[in-house]
């Protein structure tokens, strides 16, 4: 297993690095979520052949990973997935 770091796209705030943690780290342990760069960065230890899954994931929750190419119909719908996400992760800040 080796420290990796991923730029991932829609990810704009605070709620949505929450939800990111909160959703894969029970999967993926321990998350990383870099506010500062554009694209946004999250870093994980994470083993090569995990790192599919964790694409996937990513895409299901809205945040799919900078270098995959998405159709203008799958870019809308991760951005409209990255919102609920996000409105989700902002509710987890508050607790």
């Amino acid at each position: 297993m080796k420290t990796q770091t991923f730029e991932v796209l829609n990810v704009k705030c605070g709620g949505c690095a929450n939800t990111l943690r909160t959703k894969l780290e029970p999967e993926f342990g321990p998350v990383e979520v870099d506010l500062e760069s554009m694209p946004r960065r999250i870093t994980l230890q994470i083993d090569e052949d995990r790192i599919a899954m964790l694409r996937e994931r990513l895409r299901k929750l809205g945040y799919p990973m900078a270098d995959e190419s998405l159709g203008i119909l799958d870019a809308g719908a991760a951005k409209a997935k990255s919102f609920v996400s996000c409105a989700i992760g902002k509710k987890g800040e508050e607790k």
